[in-house]
């Protein structure tokens, strides 16, 4: 399986990490509503499960990976410690808090309801558990992970983080 899944890589890395984010985020959307929610698989909401996978597959899969190449390629220092400080601080600041908006905007439209309410409930809180997780979780990333597995290491992350994002989202309408 993990040699096929190079291949892909290989041969179309932004389609591969696409598709692959997609199933991944409406993987953690089913944990949310089977696991935290405890919904029942007779009232899932095969709706909401779609509409994380299409931000997954259409917006954050080709977006992590075209972001990490630039951060690889455009963020560099003499010391590789400061190399990854700059890279962990720059997606903190500028990604992670971009693709919130974005993500929380995006749930709001497809859903019918207004993502000014959707920000003002739930942008702020979901930013500060974000800068919990994932600046140590990009450090060992930058630092460890090939540039061509990263965004498979922030999607298997991305389940837990996923399922927190699905519960938070459902919650603030």
């Amino acid at each position: 399986m993990l040699r096929w899944y190079q291949m892909k890589l290989a041969s179309r890395p932004l389609l591969t990490q696409s598709v692959t984010t997609a199933v991944l985020f409406a993987t953690g959307d089913v944990m949310a509503q089977q696991a935290v929610e405890k919904v029942g698989i007779d009232k899932h909401n095969l709706a909401r499960t779609g509409r994380m996978a299409l931000y997954g597959g259409a917006v954050f899969g080709p977006a992590a990976t075209t972001w990490f190449k630039f951060l690889q390629n455009k963020i560099k220092f003499q010391n590789e410690n400061v190399t990854i400080a700059a890279r962990v601080l720059t997606d903190q600041t500028v990604f992670a808090s971009t693709n919130l908006f974005c993500f929380l905007s995006s749930q709001a439209i497809m859903e019918g309801t207004s993502p000014k309410d959707k920000l003002d409930s739930a942008y702020w809180t979901a930013l500060q558990k974000n800068w919990m997780l994932w600046p140590a979780v990009q450090a060992v990333n930058f630092k460890l992970v090939p540039l061509e597995h990263r965004v498979l290491v922030v999607n298997i992350v991305s389940l837990g983080w996923n399922c927190y994002l699905s519960y938070i989202n459902s919650q603030s309408k």
